[in-house]
């Protein structure tokens, strides 16, 4: 498939993602919380990642109620600041154990941290930002690749930013931790291409009513921007069978804002 393709004109099956097995970070709230009810509706077993288990118990019951009968979420309690090897160990053993592969790996989760001066910026939450969003984002991919090896046709999706295609003024960790995420793209795409059925691709979401955009643009109205579930198309076919062939790519969810005249 070439590189012109765009995820943005799928329109996916009602069972789009029938029989494949997709795990999502940052599961609880916002894009993440949408694309995995949309995953469930198009036919996938989802496991829901994040470090608040009675957000994610909450939401596996709400996605469970509002999807087929017989369609079931998994918890997977992953506090990505603070887990240890031991940690992302069982997770995979657990992974592999209950369902013997992976399918999809959708990187969501991700802090803020500071908009702040480089001059300014506080060491400690650099650390935490980088760890959170992407050294742990490596150790997740690397320990599940055994589960996505096992999967006819497994797609591996890190989230990727704007600020991380052209950097800004005050976007500090995050703004690195996302040009990292587009490296580890690539990197992981070119090691995989040819000697296995994974492929790898970032996407930006740009501006959605979320979480933190609110914590970054306070003064915005959130009633300007997307809802989370009009987006999930576009991750859908990044992760499904739409998507077969192409990898080493990085895919806006949205069009480019209309250029004023």
């Amino acid at each position: 498939m070439s590189s012109s393709f765009d995820p943005r004109t799928i329109v996916p099956a009602a069972d789009e993602l029938a029989g494949r097995v997709i795990a999502i970070t940052g599961a609880s709230d916002g894009l993440g919380r949408a694309v995995a009810f949309d995953c469930a509706r198009h036919g996938a077993a989802v496991i829901l990642l994040g470090r608040n288990q009675r957000k994610l118990e909450s939401v596996r019951e709400q996605l469970e109620a509002a999807t087929p009968k017989g369609r079931e979420a998994t918890v997977a309690v992953l506090d990505l600041e603070h887990a240890l090897a031991a940690d992302y160990d069982r997770l995979a053993e657990a992974v592999l154990e209950r369902f013997g592969k992976l399918d999809g790996l959708l990187h969501n989760a991700a802090l803020l941290g500071l908009l702040s001066p480089i001059e300014h910026y506080d060491v400690p939450t650099w650390c935490r930002v980088l760890h959170v969003n992407l050294t742990a984002a490596f150790a997740l991919t690397q320990v599940l690749l055994p589960a996505l090896k096992r999967s006819p046709d497994a797609s591996i999706l890190f989230t990727s930013s704007g600020v991380g295609r052209r950097a800004k003024a005050y976007w500090g960790a995050y703004a690195v931790t996302k040009f990292g995420a587009e490296a580890l793209t690539q990197m992981l795409a070119a090691e995989l291409e040819g000697i296995s059925s994974i492929r790898v691709n970032a996407i930006n979401p740009g501006p959605v009513r979320t979480r933190m955009r609110r914590q970054a643009y306070p003064a915005e109205n959130p009633e300007s921007l997307p809802a989370p579930e009009s987006l999930t198309p576009v991750y859908l076919a990044l992760l499904g069978p739409a998507s077969r062939g192409v990898t080493g790519m990085s895919f806006d969810a949205q069009p480019p804002p209309a250029t004023a005249r």
